[in-house]
């Protein structure tokens, strides 16, 4: 059956998603700041506890016959694909300002609408291509502050970006073939077996403390991190319906919703705010992926590029 659309309250759960996500980014701040926690572990338990969280909902809709999805190696790299961009986010907020983070990662956007003109023959006119350059000018006045304080690490949210752009990828590559709790659940498991490897690679064999394993070590600890592992899992599912519910190019531009909650929770919690040099830069990253949406739009309705 059919969803009936209903833009408002599409746009109205979009809008709640996307003010939540970042919490999950802050509880990993503070896990890496004051909880002593790795980035890797951190990342382990958000896809552990996501799998946790949805697994019930799956056998109680469907039950073992939910279990059966059509392309479940596509769905476990989807899962991998989003691990591995979720534990570069997580390293990447440990050392920097969550709104730095976000400004960044804000290219992701521009990488997907290119890498669908490259690859998948989409028609990407000159005015977008021009928001795209102008954009990743935006995130290079970001990022060259980040990079003269943080180094390489400031470049880890562009690496972040093109995962997920790539996970993007595998959604479209996997279409509607499976329900969305099937794939959200599929998703845990690959980021889960993800984590755990790159866990036991690159603190097992490189010793890198960023992936050094560990149990939390308070009740606050464990609470947290139940928090984020069901954000992670009903937030999503949350986006999901938002997507069934309104079109695309109308829910899009609510993605930067994320950019207001990283920034209160990043002065309130840690102290960060962005300089004025930075609100530059956020400014023009947000007002060329605004264009571009707009145009894709546009494009949709009259053929325009």
């Amino acid at each position: 059956m059919k969803q009936v659309q209903n833009p408002i309250q599409g746009m109205a759960i979009m809008a709640g998603a996307m003010l939540v996500l970042p919490v999950m980014d802050a509880i990993a701040k503070y896990m890496a700041t004051y909880e002593g926690m790795s980035p890797g572990q951190v990342t382990f338990y958000r896809f552990f506890i996501q799998l946790v969280c949805t697994l019930p909902l799956l056998f109680i809709g469907g039950g073992l016959a939910a279990f059966r999805v059509n392309r479940p190696w596509m769905n476990l790299l989807r899962g991998a694909l989003h691990a591995a961009a979720s534990l570069l986010f997580f390293v990447a907020v440990k050392y920097m300002p969550l709104a730095d983070v976000f400004a960044i990662y804000f290219v992701e956007p521009f990488m997907l609408t290119a890498m669908s003109a490259l690859f998948l023959g989409d028609k990407v006119g000159w005015r977008r291509w021009t928001a795209i350059a102008i954009g990743f000018i935006g995130a290079m006045i970001v990022i060259q502050p980040s990079f003269a304080i943080f180094g390489w690490t400031a470049l880890l949210p562009v690496a972040c970006a093109f995962l997920f752009t790539l996970y993007l990828f595998m959604n479209r590559a996997i279409g509607d073939t499976d329900t969305p709790l099937a794939m959200q659940t599929m998703s845990g498991i690959g980021g889960t077996l993800f984590c755990a490897a790159a866990i036991a690679f690159g603190y097992g064999a490189l010793g890198e403390p960023d992936f050094a394993p560990s149990l939390p070590q308070s009740d606050l600890a464990i609470l947290l991190l139940l928090i984020l592992g069901s954000i992670s899992g009903y937030a999503h599912l949350m986006v999901v319906r938002a997507f069934r519910l309104a079109p695309l190019s109308l829910l899009a531009p609510f993605q930067y919703f994320e950019i207001i909650s990283a920034t209160i929770l990043g002065y309130t919690l840690f102290g960060d705010f962005p300089t004025p040099l930075k609100w530059l830069g956020i400014a023009i990253i947000v007002g060329s992926g605004l264009f571009i949406i707009w145009r894709e739009r546009k494009a949709g309705e009259t053929g325009a590029r």
